[in-house]
């Protein structure tokens, strides 16, 4: 080899070197994620801070990229789509589910995740023709899961207010009380008969 391609090929060893080096380490990323979070969620924290949730986001998303098959990253894309439900980015969380779901099919969180997408649709993006459809496919796809009761429940109040559900339920508590009574004068007069 000549002193003009040893030169060269230094210098490509050199300038990987330095482009590897200039990047975190798994372990690296995974403590400076964990230190994040201690920060983002640490009890001195009264209010959420945004900036600081969007960094982390960054993050997360930065360390599935770089380490897709590393047993962290479905904890940090369950992670990041829990945070952007939590800054009310709808379309961002939406992608993190889907993305999940679709990359880790059999993971223990899918039902989970395809029940928030319904939660997202209905509660942040305010589509309630897609949550009810997300939360009718959850339905029919985990019947035994956690979530149904909810799921049902979802569908049962799509785009009712607050004021709505306390009136209905209400008169559901006031018809309750109804039937109740009756059925203490029924017994009382059957009673009293024999």
């Amino acid at each position: 080899m000549t002193t003009m391609n040893k030169s060269i090929v230094l210098t490509i060893i050199v300038i990987s070197t330095i482009f590897t080096g200039c990047k975190p380490s798994r372990e690296k990323s995974a403590l400076e994620i964990q230190n994040f979070e201690k920060s983002l969620y640490s009890q001195q924290t009264f209010s959420f801070n945004k900036p600081k949730g969007d960094s982390l986001l960054k993050m997360y998303d930065e360390f599935i990229t770089r380490f897709p098959e590393d047993s962290l990253s479905p904890v940090y894309l369950f992670k990041a789509a829990n945070l952007a439900i939590t800054e009310g980015d709808g379309n961002k969380a939406l992608a993190f589910l889907d993305q999940f779901i679709k990359k880790y099919p059999g993971h223990p969180k899918v039902p989970v995740c395809t029940f928030f997408k319904g939660y997202v649709y209905e509660n942040i993006l305010k589509n309630m023709d897609q949550a009810k459809e997300s939360y009718l496919f959850y339905i029919e796809k985990y019947p035994n899961d956690d979530f149904v009761k909810d799921a049902r429940m979802a569908i049962k109040n799509l785009g009712k207010t607050p004021e709505q559900m306390i009136m209905e339920f209400e008169a559901v508590q006031k018809l309750d009380s109804v039937r109740k009574a009756d059925s203490i004068a029924n017994l009382k007069a059957k009673k009293h008969r024999t």
